[in-house]
């Protein structure tokens, strides 16, 4: 049995325990030595890198209609800060160093977000689809992934049936962040918008590319371990240059989380003991 956290035992000390993550959190950046992106252009770059889109109410979630739409509204504040953003070569672009003030001026709503293992609506909820959508562009881009926290569990079905699994990257202020550096010499922006259904992302650079960036799954399976079941699954990136007629794979990573919802008939759940023996 896991020990509980003092704060699971004594909530009232939750939120001084916040408070000190993430002060320590940014003291320990601004001591880095990294520099971190902050720098809002008037004019967007002007070569497309990547785009995508993510549907924002998730009606397969079981949840209440007004999380979904506190979160649309935390998505839209938290948007604003990255937007337009430029990554200058040899710098590190940081979710939190960029989103922490977005509700200075106008409060989140609440939101669903993951807290000890569940979903519950908590103030600034949903601020996850945004990093979701934000990791998946850097992936196909040539910047460097620093920082990525997947879910530990997956509550519901995703809304975006074509990504792969385990491209997820969630965020909590003071314990997770989503960090990227820009080891190229080129510059990368981010542009973010909405309509009355989706949100929509774009990743703009100053000068056109000759790679291409696929990202794929491989190797899934389901798992059962204490009365839990588990997916993990490896994460793939594949890059082609197209004036070289030269193409190159590689493991990204191995991705593990929990599944909160009932899976299709046809999924095999295997017993955790029989998959440590294969």
């Amino acid at each position: 049995m896991l020990r509980k956290r003092v704060t699971q035992i004594f909530p009232f000390l939750l939120p001084l325990r916040q408070k000190q993550k993430k002060s320590f959190n940014y003291m320990k950046m601004y001591f880095d030595q990294n520099q971190y992106s902050n720098y809002k252009a008037k004019i967007q770059l002007h070569y497309m890198v990547f785009e995508t889109a993510s549907l924002m109410v998730n009606e397969n979630s079981g949840f209440d209609m007004r999380y979904q739409l506190g979160k649309i509204h935390n998505l839209q504040l938290a948007a604003k800060t990255v937007g337009h953003i430029i990554i200058f070569p040899g710098e590190t672009f940081s979710f939190w160093q960029l989103v922490r003030f977005a509700d200075l001026r106008q409060p989140y709503k609440v939101g669903l977000t993951s807290m000890d293992g569940k979903i519950v609506g908590a103030y600034g909820g949903g601020l996850c689809q945004l990093s979701n959508m934000l990791f998946w562009m850097f992936l196909h881009t040539p910047l460097t992934i620093v920082e990525r926290h997947g879910h530990v569990i997956e509550a519901f079905p995703s809304t975006t049936q074509e990504l792969p699994q385990g491209t997820d990257a969630t965020v909590s202020e003071g314990w997770q962040d989503l960090k990227v550096k820009n080891n190229t010499s080129e510059k990368y922006q981010m542009e973010i918008s909405f309509d009355d259904t989706f949100m929509y992302g774009r990743i703009l650079a100053n000068h056109a590319s000759t790679y291409s960036y696929e990202v794929f799954d491989q190797n899934i399976s389901y798992f059962k371990k204490d009365d839990k079941v588990f997916q993990t699954v490896e994460v793939w990136q594949r890059v082609s240059e197209t004036e070289k007629d030269y193409t190159s794979e590689k493991l990204l990573y191995n991705n593990t989380c929990e599944i909160g919802y009932h899976l299709p008939e046809d999924i095999q759940v295997m017993d955790w003991k029989t998959l440590t023996e294969i």
